[in-house]
């Protein structure tokens, strides 16, 4: 196989994935987000040499939409993934109504993190804290730190509800574009660049 230790050109993409899609290159069941792009790009997924191809800079489930980055730059998405200084801020819909006294206990309990229930091949995990931003009662803002299993539903379950809307809405300083349409990709832009520290 071909490895590819510098590609000849980064490529930095900011997606806004709709929600029925996956992050995987391969999916038997469901679409796959890089059926969204270009078959030119298309062909870096699975074609260019090993160390070179453009991928998904962490992952969002198939019932999760919004901010996505997609990269050749295996250094830039280890650090967007790994470092707990660039957070990521999601917008949540929850199945049950939460009173402003439990909007409180909810936000105090996420700060001092939670802990996880088990999920698939995950057993129970210590998230670490997070900022809850209550924008009605059944919607709210959370900003996290790390990227665990399903973690933002899980930290929910963990609080007595369940997620039915999940969106990323930030990465870092970055927040999804107004005017990206679910679907709808392009370069990330100078200055978007400057915001995820590329330069």
């Amino acid at each position: 196989m071909r490895k590819c230790s510098k590609p000849e050109k980064y490529i930095y993409l900011i997606m806004n994935k709709p929600c029925g899609y996956v992050c995987s290159a391969v999916s038997d069941s469901h679409k796959t987000v890089y059926e969204l792009l270009t078959a030119e790009l298309q062909a870096l997924v699975s074609d260019a040499p090993r160390g070179c191809r453009l991928h998904t800079v962490g992952r969002l489930d198939c019932d999760t939409s919004g901010l996505l980055l997609l990269t050749n730059d295996g250094k830039f998405s280890h650090r967007v993934t790994s470092d707990e200084s660039i957070t990521k801020t999601y917008r949540v819909t929850l199945l049950s109504a939460v009173d402003p006294e439990n909007q409180k206990s909810y936000i105090r309990q996420a700060a001092a993190g939670l802990t996880l229930p088990p999920e698939k091949k995950y057993g129970e995990q210590l998230a670490l804290s997070a900022i809850l931003e209550f924008e009605s009662s059944c919607v709210c803002k959370i900003t996290v730190h790390e990227g665990k299993f399903h973690e933002v539903r899980r930290i929910f379950r963990a609080l007595g509800n369940e997620v039915t809307e999940l969106e990323r809405i930030a990465i870092g300083k970055l927040s999804l574009p107004k005017d990206l349409e679910s679907g709808q990709w392009r370069q990330l832009t100078d200055n978007e660049k400057e915001l995820l520290m590329i330069f």
